[in-house]
């Protein structure tokens, strides 16, 4: 009844559209009269409001998935197992340096430890969509602008951007 390409955008951003009717009820509910109504509902608008801007920052990180190989968030470390080329882990407390790269048309998170190692995830990898969780737990991680490089680097030729360097 509803068309495939419909159907996939809807399920794609369920989670983002969900919170944002919760919100348009909390504001609904805000406006039915007499104070407790009016105290309930900007709270349920506040809370589902920032949760609409979360998911909002999170969309760039749902991809089709496209490239060989897993990404998995466990204990605070991020492993991804390559099918094709090598993979590998990184805790994420070691965690100094991410980079968006855009190699083969294809982009990829570098992701550098204090030790020097690197570790290239591809960002259409299955469970990339994680990062965006563990990537929260940075210091000083501004996660809109990392959502703003990875919604932008569709548009680039290859390049490199540093999204995130730990606090000294």
């Amino acid at each position: 009844m509803i068309r495939p390409g419909l159907r996939d955008r809807l399920r794609d951003n369920r989670e983002l559209l969900v919170f944002a009717a919760l919100t348009l009820a909390g504001l609904w509910l805000s406006l039915r009269g007499g104070w407790f109504f009016a105290l309930v509902g900007a709270a349920v608008t506040l809370v589902c409001a920032s949760l609409t801007l979360g998911a909002m920052r999170r969309s760039p990180f749902r991809r089709q998935i496209g490239a060989p190989g897993m990404v998995e968030i466990v204990e605070g470390a991020i492993r991804y197992y390559g099918a094709t080329r090598p993979g590998g882990e990184i805790p994420l407390r070691d965690l100094v340096e991410i980079r968006l790269l855009r190699l083969d048309g294809r982009a990829h998170w570098r992701l550098r430890s204090q030790t020097g190692e690197a570790l290239l995830v591809p960002a259409d990898a299955a469970g990339a969509a994680a990062l965006a969780d563990a990537f929260t737990a940075l210091p000083g991680l501004d996660m809109g602008a990392v959502s703003a490089a990875l919604a932008g680097v569709a548009h680039q030729r290859d390049a490199i951007r540093t999204v995130w360097r730990r606090p000294v």
